[in-house]
């Protein structure tokens, strides 16, 4: 299932995508008109019902398609404002650093990584598909792009041993880590350069991980202006998602809505000679395998 959080009618709403359509199922409008009464408000919530929550959104969308007029459950994709897939997380992004041999190689850190790096981006940052974004030339001439598979936590855990991770995970959706390389530089640090307004969008769905038997062999490209700059795949992990969940609840508790970006492979801006950052204008477009593509104009 392939879940989007999006405005409508001066309010924050979420829904299931129309199969074969341009449309999203308006679930809060199915669950009154048919008496669930205690169906969750909040993809929040929702999330944190794990597979539960797909299942009833699953028997309203079976009750809807028998309505004689299921069109009326439905928006469509052009009359909504679409938001990123979590609009909130419940504290900061948590963040992999190099966790790709070849983006480790073209950064000039030399080897990869022999232990976890983690950062986090500030929750402020989050932006949606389709979103412009400031380029922030104020402050910064080196903004950066990252694509990367972002994976959505469903349930609180802590010390999670890495045989049950995958039975924390909701879904997955794709995010851009952008980054400003000179501010970062700097700080020292990764938390300011890496935090600006608009700098993860993220989206355009969350895909619920049923959809994604092997989330570790995914192709991801990215395009600036329908140039490809990044051509990777999951499989290419240093740190393979089910460690990453493992290793990072050992220190910090998990909770739902929580979102792990999982790394970058090679081909970002800051690799390339000369280096290729983000100018206005620009318009940056991520795909990933079974998710879909995020795409964001830079103003």
């Amino acid at each position: 299932m392939k879940l989007l959080s999006f405005h409508y009618d001066g309010k924050a709403l979420f829904g299931s995508k129309v199969k074969r359509e341009e449309a999203v199922w308006n679930v809060l409008l199915i669950a009154e008109e048919f008496g669930d009464s205690t169906f969750p408000k909040s993809i929040i919530e929702g999330i944190s019902a794990d597979f539960d929550f797909v299942e009833r959104i699953r028997r309203l969308l079976e009750q809807a398609e028998k309505d004689k007029d299921p069109n009326r459950f439905k928006l469509r994709f052009t009359d909504i404002e679409w938001l990123s897939p979590i609009p909130r997380t419940p504290k900061n992004i948590l963040c992999v650093g190099k966790n790709y041999a070849d983006h480790a190689a073209e950064m000039g850190g030399g080897a990869p990584p022999e232990k976890l790096m983690i950062f986090t981006k500030s929750p402020t940052s989050i932006a949606a598909d389709e979103q412009e974004l400031p380029i922030h030339d104020c402050i910064t001439s080196e903004l950066d792009y990252e694509a990367e598979l972002a994976v959505v936590i469903s349930r609180e855990g802590r010390n999670i041993p890495k045989q049950l991770a995958y039975d924390y995970i909701f879904g997955y959706t794709i995010a851009n880590d952008v980054t400003a390389r000179d501010i970062q530089a700097a700080h020292g640090q990764f938390f300011l350069g890496k935090s600006l307004d608009g700098s993860c969008p993220m989206g355009p769905y969350i895909v619920t991980k049923d959809e994604i038997p092997n989330p570790q062999n995914l192709s991801l490209v990215t395009k600036v202006n329908e140039q490809v700059r990044q051509n990777g795949n999951t499989k290419n992990m240093i740190f393979k998602i089910d460690e990453l969940i493992s290793e990072i609840s050992r220190f910090v508790t998990l909770e739902p809505g929580d979102v792990i970006l999982t790394g970058t492979p090679a081909g970002v801006g800051k690799g390339m000679t000369p280096p290729g950052f983000i100018k206005k204008g620009d318009t940056v477009k991520i795909s990933i395998e079974g998710i879909g593509t995020l795409s964001n104009r830079f103003n």
